[in-house]
């Protein structure tokens, strides 16, 4: 589960599914795809604007004998908001995405993992070429749960 939230804006929920491999970097690089929408967030029962983000991610990992494991990871997908009234059927609604975040992973021996991070959109929006509610900074807590036994770290 990830919980999201636009600096000044909407709180953004959805799910993420992460991946990491031993074999891939002795277990540092983690690979996802997140789905996160304020349909289960602030629209919920409101009028706010219905927006939603996915994307696909990478993260490296540090210092992975410790107990925190400092990570940036870079996400790249699709923002799409759904304005719901022909009075707005001129501005642009939909825009790629592009981001990086730095946080912290802590794992933790029941396989659930949390991590939380501050997050940069590098493509923005000011409502006339890209969507208004893609504002720049967010901030992020995600909460994972390993199917398959982790390997030891």
């Amino acid at each position: 589960m990830r919980f999201q939230k636009t600096l000044n804006l909407y709180y953004e929920n959805g799910l993420t599914v992460q991946y990491r491999n031993p074999g891939l970097l002795s277990n540092r690089l983690q690979l996802g795809l997140t789905y996160v929408g304020s349909r289960l967030g602030s629209a919920i029962g409101s009028n706010a604007i219905k927006q939603d983000n996915v994307f696909l991610s990478g993260a490296y990992l540090f210092r992975m004998r410790r107990t925190v494991h400092p990570f940036v990871r870079a996400n790249a997908g699709w923002f799409r908001a759904d304005y719901e009234s022909d009075i707005f059927k001129n501005l642009t609604n939909s825009s790629p995405l592009l981001s990086t975040e730095l946080g912290l992973l802590v794992p933790t021996i029941r396989r659930i993992s949390a991590e939380a991070s501050l997050g940069y959109n590098l493509l923005t929006g000011d409502g006339s070429d890209s969507p208004g509610t893609l504002f720049p900074i967010f901030y992020q807590v995600s909460l994972t749960y390993a199917i398959f036994k982790p390997a030891a770290e």
